[in-house]
């Protein structure tokens, strides 16, 4: 009976926790601000109470945690009102690297060594600091980073190629067509007959298919 009980009350507290966090909104680990962090393992550790022992009431793992999520949409609404109280909550991004030179007195009051910001830097596609014209450190700990001219990879609008308007969708998933997303491309059957034809294919054939509508397309056909 006690495993039972266990069972229903561990699915009830799952549930109140997913309800909670979709509630608190899409962020990963990594995009998490410091009062969000604190959140996330508080409710991680008040959820377990009411599980791990029977003779607990439920509603005393299930108060806290609903007055937490509380807590925590005020302080969101709050911060997007006031700059300051989102600064006293979440800080300021901080410059540590400005005109492709490291900010050293940054970087010390941060508490953040130069191999911490060598390996953020490896970790954005950046071997060494003169590729680096601006480096900012964002309030969840991530490191935003602004190329140098010369390092700044070419773009379509350099090329003078035209960016596709629409996004790419799968067309054909495992040999069914998704006409849904055949018409978010702005083309028909008729259309895709044609590009299939000029592979010398069909629907039930191609094992993945994406398009955008224009001339941008990844076909691959079933393996034999």
């Amino acid at each position: 009976m006690s495993v039972i009980v266990t069972l229903i009350r561990t699915v009830i507290i799952y549930i109140v926790v997913v309800v909670v966090y979709r509630f608190m909104g899409k962020r990963q680990i990594g995009e998490l601000q410091p009062g969000e962090l604190v959140l996330a393992i508080m409710l991680s550790d008040l959820a377990t109470a009411p599980i791990s022992s029977v003779n607990t009431p439920l509603v005393v793992g299930i108060f806290p945690v609903v007055t937490l999520m509380t807590m925590e949409i005020l302080i969101s609404i709050l911060s997007q009102k006031s700059v300051k109280f989102r600064r006293l909550i979440s800080g300021s991004p901080s410059i540590v690297i400005e005109n492709g030179k490291i900010n050293i007195k940054e970087l010390t009051s941060l508490r953040f060594s130069i191999d911490d910001l060598f390996e953020q830097l490896r970790s954005n596609g950046y071997m060494t600091v003169s590729d680096v014209s601006f480096a900012i450190l964002e309030t969840n700990g991530q490191l935003s980073v602004v190329p140098s001219a010369q390092a700044s990879p070419v773009t379509l609008k350099d090329l003078n190629i035209p960016s596709p308007s629409t996004l790419p969708r799968n067309i054909i998933k495992d040999g069914e067509l998704d006409e849904n997303n055949l018409r978010a491309i702005g083309r028909d059957i008729n259309w895709l007959n044609k590009l299939l034809k000029s592979h010398k294919t069909n629907i039930e054939s191609v094992f993945i298919l994406t398009s955008d509508g224009h001339e941008s397309f990844y076909i691959q056909k079933k393996e034999k």
